[in-house]
């Protein structure tokens, strides 16, 4: 499954005004006490929630210049003759619940009350969305020019991404005055609700299945040669990444498919909103047109005979209950495209009847299936060993009991079995005259720790590749469900999944150190969806004392990437090497995470080695 946040319905809330006064505290009030006469850009205000938050307000004009019928249901307005001020928005969502009678161009005059919308509810540290609830709405004329759009482009966002966060309020950045001319953040609430526009501009996010893509508008902002924009660290966060949605519903008009590098050419033009999926989005009237750039997915070179591969795969979430054409499709990857590794480390591979919660744990309907459509793609016959996890104890979907599997080629590497392996029993480390063994193989690494309740365990497993011994610990750690997103309005935001990927990685370093301590030159693979970049916390407990290398810090840093989140081309899968493993080729092998049509949304990662 994804590693991002999932995406479940959201949940409304209201900012209400005792909080938007403690947020709010010394800003400026309101001009008309009694609410009558307010314009937008008085109820915007310069900041992110409004001095006007919890009141009525009656007789506020402007111009429809976008409507919504699905979804959160209602429409923007935009006062045609704004202020002078660059930090208050003339524009405004007016939240109608059901779909709106008034149609772009219309001049309305709109009573309600002003409210701040936090898509995902006040947990998820989401800013809010200042609009008018309950309205109640008069056209006054039809037919009116829609306001010229304000252009968003390179030199319109700030390169800084936003303020830090007001200690004095827990971080937050929603009392501060925007400043849009220093901070990017702070431009685009500037323009919430406002019509705006881009020109032609490189996607940099792949469509979804929800109907949107990213775009990038600083087509120099961290580049990489196949059209991405690459996060590299927690101060660069690519500030002209914009998400970029349809009015019009699919059902009328279908949405273009793109992949990252394409174009969306034209001009795209509409008010630009705040949801919980992606922050501030262009919800275009206007949609540019996307050219194919031909994007193609790549294929990765071929070991030599005495070259070890190891590889790494989230499938996301596979079960004998998938369509047959999701197997085939990730075994012709296995084999084309990553070239048949010796040995494949498999996520999320789910029980035998995938989310029926009934109690089933057992995995080998699950990889038999895959395995018979690597053969029959014309790769090897897979052999596989795993450790079934207790029932509805290792997290992931409910019912479906995901796990690591490990395939290798027995025409090439073999598996050196020892019994005693289960969900509860650890495995730990022996050896004589400074050859390293595991005491249970395939095992489980500590598996009462803690950290991972409610988490996959590691699966530890011992190969013999050309009478050399080969340690390859297969991970998936806990998943960033439950952070705030970049666009949060706490500032740095709150990342609090990392505090379990910290205590896992230290688990799996203090396996490792172990392993080298019985024999300093072991060849120890630590591989699989680490769900977390190459730069973070969990990343350097890994690797602490030298234990482990990120084999990804090897390629260009334009090329560090295995999954595409908001636009943002980033780390979460990784193959980590200990220091015998001095010479390597690595590859993160780019079929998925970039394409509108995905097996996985997880690019694969091999690695080639001579034990």
């Amino acid at each position: 499954m994804s590693s991002s946040i999932p995406r479940t319905a959201a949940v409304a809330a209201v900012v209400s005004a005792t909080l938007a006064a403690g947020l709010l505290a010394g800003s400026a009030s309101a001009s008309a006490e009694d609410g009558a006469g307010v314009r937008i850009h008085d109820i915007q205000g310069t900041t992110r929630v409004s001095p006007l938050v919890g009141q009525q307000v009656t007789g506020v004009t402007g111009i429809v210049t976008g409507v919504r019928t699905y979804g959160s249901r209602g429409f923007w307005i935009q006062d045609p003759t704004p202020d002078a001020n660059p930090a208050t928005s003339e524009g405004l969502f007016v939240f109608t619940s059901s779909v709106p009678t008034v149609a772009v161009g219309d001049a309305v005059s709109v009573n309600g009350t002003v409210t701040e919308y936090v898509p995902g509810g006040l947990a998820s540290g989401n800013q809010s969305l200042t609009q008018l609830s309950k309205p109640v709405v008069t056209v006054v004329s039809q037919g009116n020019p829609v306001p010229a759009p304000v252009t968003i482009s390179s030199w319109s966002v700030p390169d800084a991404y936003a303020p830090a966060g007001d200690p004095a309020a827990d971080g937050s950045i929603n009392g501060l005055t925007l400043k849009p001319r220093k901070y990017a953040l702070d431009y685009y609430e500037s323009l919430e609700g406002t019509n705006v526009r881009i020109g032609t501009s490189r996607v940099v996010g792949a469509t979804d299945p929800y109907s949107e893509l990213w775009v990038t508008v600083k087509p120099w902002e961290n580049a990489n040669r196949r059209g991405g924009t690459v996060y590299g660290s927690y101060e660069d966060q690519n500030t002209g990444r914009l998400q970029v949605q349809s009015l019009v519903p699919t059902a009328q008009q279908p949405f273009p498919k793109a992949n990252v590098g394409d174009v969306l050419a034209g001009a795209t033009e509409g008010p630009l909103d705040f949801n919980q999926y992606g922050g501030y989005t262009l919800t275009a009237r206007t949609l540019g047109t996307v050219v194919d750039r031909g994007l193609k997915r790549e294929t990765t070179d071929r070991q030599h005979r005495n070259e070890l591969a190891v590889a790494t795969y989230n499938v996301e979430n596979l079960d004998p209950t998938d369509p047959q054409e999701k197997f085939d499709a990730l075994a012709k990857a296995v084999v084309e495209n990553l070239a048949s590794p010796d040995i494949v480390a498999l996520e999320e591979i789910q029980d035998d009847n995938g989310a029926k919660n009934d109690g089933t744990v057992s995995a080998g309907q699950t990889v038999k299936k895959f395995t018979d459509a690597i053969v029959a793609a014309g790769g090897p016959a897979y052999e596989w060993r795993s450790v079934d996890p207790e029932n509805n104890k290792d997290g992931g979907e409910p019912g479906g009991n995901i796990r690591q599997v490990f395939l290798f080629n027995p025409a090439r590497v073999s598996f050196t079995d020892r019994p005693g392996g289960d969900a509860t029993t650890a495995t730990g480390v022996t050896g004589r005259k400074g050859h390293a063994a595991l005491t249970v193989s395939p095992g489980r690494i500590d598996p009462a720790n803690t950290a991972w309740a409610d988490s996959r365990k590691p699966l530890a497993g011992e190969f013999v590749f050309r009478g050399r011994t080969v340690f390859v610990i297969a991970n998936h750690f806990g998943s960033k469900g439950g952070d705030e997103s970049i666009v949060s309005h706490h500032q740095p935001p709150n990342r609090s999944s990392e505090a379990k990927r910290l205590l896992q990685a230290q688990a799996v370093n203090g396996f490792v150190k172990q392993l080298l301590a019985v024999e300093k030159q072991a060849d120890v693979l630590v591989v699989g969806d680490i769900n977390d970049f190459e730069f973070s916390g969990t990343t350097k407990a890994l690797t602490a004392g030298g234990a482990l290398y990120p084999a990804v810090k090897s390629l260009p840093r334009g090329e560090r990437y295995s999954y595409v989140y908001q636009g943002n081309s980033q780390v979460l899968d990784q193959i980590l090497t200990s220091p015998g493993i001095r010479h390597f080729a690595y590859d993160s092998v780019h079929i998925n995470a970039e394409f509108a049509d995905q097996d996985s949304d997880h690019d694969p990662q091999v690695l080639r080695f001579r034990p």
